[in-house]
């Protein structure tokens, strides 16, 4: 995610000896904030082919701050793919059914005129018979190649106006074993910057927020921290809290100058969200936290990658549900939205069939370490591609598209007009276009208000793209996609060993 701050889990190591202090404590205490912005100047709707002009100035402070994290974030990225250094995998979803998510009518990529449902869906949940027992531990009978069937070259296009989602008013009733976590879009400038929600700990419960970070596998939350600036954990009004000595530091910046960093404790709680509550759940508990965090909005993170990639090398909250059979499914959905404060998600255990259109699009996990899906290549305008054979981490906890530098220098080649600013791909902002990632053959369109970072300067007519280069130090077969593709399609996370993606309503 981007901010001026990036407020980012990057690298989280356990040591033995004492470690040094971090820099100057801020004061205590201090509320969450939102920085409001008003709406976009062009129409804010969901069609697949629009210019993007009249854009705002782009800030490039922001995106090289996440750039820079990202090197620290998947800095083992390299070893995790090729099976090094990585925690066992306890299978959590054993014993679970297979998802099977609603039928709904294929849309093509100008289905406007085609027909939808009479009715709305309700939230999908399993019956009863199908919920796992406490007691099963027998293999899911999904298996990590699983997906559904598409024609090769099958265009998903986001919805057109006529595609409208109905004027829904409130959620449908949750099923036992589902829950929801709603988000706040923290918004800066014209950028959704990062989506956080309310996390239980201790007993009695104390709700604080997390950011929600698919891209690492760690949970930590300020415990009892003189200078932490957000809302912290009370350790001492919790009967089940459990504190060690086993001690974590964790980095977010490679500025250095004790920028960036917070230190803590491993410690053990109930944690949980709404009725779902694990029992004994592993976290780093942060004592210090350098004066450059207190900004962000959120408490602390939530880290939804797979556990074989946790630093504490403990399974992840998502995991411990899983395990604790506190879920209906082995699944989690994350919906997000677009410059709105409210309305994204998170369905533990559940598809919202309310937040989607279309048919869900399942990929393969290539590596059971980050969300990893195989990327076939970009396209524009659904007639020019450029081809690629990555490893693409979907990843909830970054702002932007990251793709190697060849890759995107190659993919700008093919807009007219097109040119290098700042090290950044430049287009001109009357350009009318559709971008989109290929997956297994199949394109999947990037809303234009979110491919569009801004003009290069105040008086310029170039736009910076939102498909940026990675740097040094990251395995070159890597790309990383981050909200600006999630905010317009709906994400399905299979612990089964899959990816889905359907049509965002994106309640825009």
């Amino acid at each position: 995610m981007l901010s001026l701050v990036v407020f980012r889990f990057v690298t989280l190591l356990f040591l033995l000896p004492a470690l040094p202090s971090c820099s100057t404590p801020v004061r205590h205490g201090g509320a969450s904030f939102h920085v409001a912005i008003a709406p976009r100047s062009f129409k804010d709707t969901l069609s697949g082919t629009q210019a993007i002009g009249n854009a705002s100035t782009f800030d490039p402070t922001p995106a090289m701050r996440e750039g820079n994290a990202l090197v620290f974030k998947y800095a083992k990225a390299n070893q995790f793919l090729s099976g090094i250094d990585l925690n066992p995998d306890t299978h959590p979803e054993a014993g679970y059914p297979k998802f099977e998510p609603p039928a709904t009518p294929s849309q093509g990529a100008n289905s406007a005129s085609q027909s939808r449902p009479s009715t709305l869906p309700s939230l999908l949940s399993p019956s009863p018979s199908s919920s796992p027992s406490s007691s099963s531990s027998s293999s899911p009978s999904s298996s990590s190649s699983s997906s559904s069937s598409s024609s090769p070259g099958l265009v998903h296009a986001l919805m057109s106006p006529d595609d409208e989602a109905p004027n829904i008013i409130g959620m449908p009733p949750m099923a036992p074993g589902t829950v929801q976590m709603p988000l706040t879009d923290y918004i800066s400038g014209a950028m959704d910057v990062l989506y956080y929600g309310p996390l239980d700990f201790g007993s009695p419960p104390q709700s604080l927020t997390v950011d929600i970070d698919t891209g690492s596998a760690d949970l930590w939350m300020p415990v009892d921290c003189q200078g932490c600036a957000n809302d912290q954990f009370s350790s001492r009004h919790s009967s089940t809290y459990r504190g060690s000595s086993t001690r974590c530091a964790i980095t977010y910046d490679a500025g250095g100058q004790g920028s960036g960093k917070v230190s803590g404790t491993l410690a053990t709680d109930t944690v949980g969200i709404g009725p779902a509550t694990v029992r004994g759940q592993a976290f780093c508990a942060v004592r210090k936290e350098s004066s450059d965090l207190n900004d962000e909005p959120n408490s602390g993170l939530l880290g939804m990658a797979f556990g074989s990639i946790a630093a504490t090398g403990r399974p992840t909250f998502f995991e411990s549900l899983l395990a604790q059979k506190q879920l209906a499914q082995s699944i989690f959905s994350v919906h997000l939205t677009r410059t709105r404060e409210t309305g994204s998600q998170v369905c533990f255990g559940c598809y919202d069939a309310t937040k989607a259109v279309g048919p869900v699009r399942w990929n393969p996990v290539i590596s059971r370490t980050y969300w990893t899906i195989a990327l076939d290549g970009l396209s524009v305008n659904n007639s020019q591609s450029v081809s690629a054979n990555l490893i693409a981490a979907v990843d909830t906890g970054t702002t932007l598209i990251y793709m190697p530098s060849d890759l995107a220098d190659n993919f700008y080649a093919l807009i007219p007009g097109s040119a290098s600013a700042m090290q950044y791909g430049a287009v001109p902002c009357d350009t009318t276009m559709s971008v989109a990632l290929i997956l297994r053959g199949e394109t999947f369109t990037i809303h234009p208000g979110d491919f569009n970072l801004g003009r290069t300067d105040a008086d310029s007519n170039d736009c910076v793209g939102g498909i940026l280069a990675l740097g040094h130090g990251f395995p070159p077969n890597l790309a990383i996609i981050g909200d600006e593709f999630l905010k317009s399609w709906y994400s399905v996370f299979d612990y089964s060993g899959r990816v889905g993606f359907a049509r965002s309503v994106n309640n825009g």
